[in-house]
């Protein structure tokens, strides 16, 4: 895992703990936060073994059930498949668990650490306009009735790109890595929609310009992209 991708998520993780009204923070709180951040992520570790363990006995009394309480070849058949998905999930907890630990290990590196200060910094000193941006991209939708940690790794990813010089590419790369591991089954979707939409409008406005000229002068095409659609 990179440098910077661990700076990104100890930043989500301190920047949930911050109040979401607009405001500044004392450097002597970027410590505790960053700390805080990687306390969480031990108990992290913690919890996904406890709910993978929980996951896999589920799945061992559904075969159990399979064989023993089934009265047919259709019921027995939909409970091996639910077995089998319990402990696919089970896996999937384990293998996100396993990088935690290199997380914490690396976090007090001076770099990540660094670049982990400067992303919750940036992000509270220009996120009122950050999100006016954001509430533009995302059209009749806004930031404030997002899950927290989607608002998070959307203003995270807007920053670099805006304030911090990363490569539009990159940040929303990394931006959907990060929402694949903390967000929900379909969150990277959503935001990676969003943060396009928000390159279009903000970062490439000539090629904006260039497609609102086409559609006048031309008939309307519904607009079909999925990971651009606000549910």
């Amino acid at each position: 895992m990179q440098a910077r991708r661990f700076a990104r998520e100890l930043a989500l993780l301190g920047m949930s703990q911050l109040s979401d009204k607009p405001g500044t923070i004392a450097s002597q709180d970027l410590d505790g936060l960053i700390t805080a951040a990687v306390r969480s992520l031990a108990g992290e570790v913690q919890d996904a073994l406890e709910v993978a363990a929980g996951d896999l006995q589920r799945s061992q009394d559904h075969l159990l059930e399979s064989e023993t309480r089934t009265s047919g070849v259709d019921e027995a058949r939909a409970m091996v498949k639910e077995a089998i998905a319990r402990t696919q999930t089970a896996i999937n907890r384990l293998g996100n668990a396993v990088q935690i630990p290199e997380l914490v290990q690396f976090s007090n590196r001076k770099e990540i650490k660094a670049y982990a200060v400067e992303l919750i910094t940036t992000t509270v000193r220009y996120r009122t306009q950050v999100d006016a941006d954001l509430d533009t991209a995302m059209v009749a939708w806004q930031v404030k009735r997002l899950p927290q940690i989607d608002r998070d790794i959307l203003r995270i990813a807007v920053v670099e790109m805006q304030y911090l010089g990363i490569p539009d590419r990159v940040a929303i790369n990394e931006a959907i890595e990060i929402a694949k591991r903390y967000s929900d089954e379909d969150g990277y979707r959503f935001i990676n929609g969003v943060l396009r939409r928000w390159v279009t409008r903000f970062l490439n406005p000539a090629e904006n310009s260039a497609a609102s000229s086409q559609e006048t002068s031309s008939p309307a095409v519904a607009e079909s992209d999925p990971e651009s659609s606000v549910l």
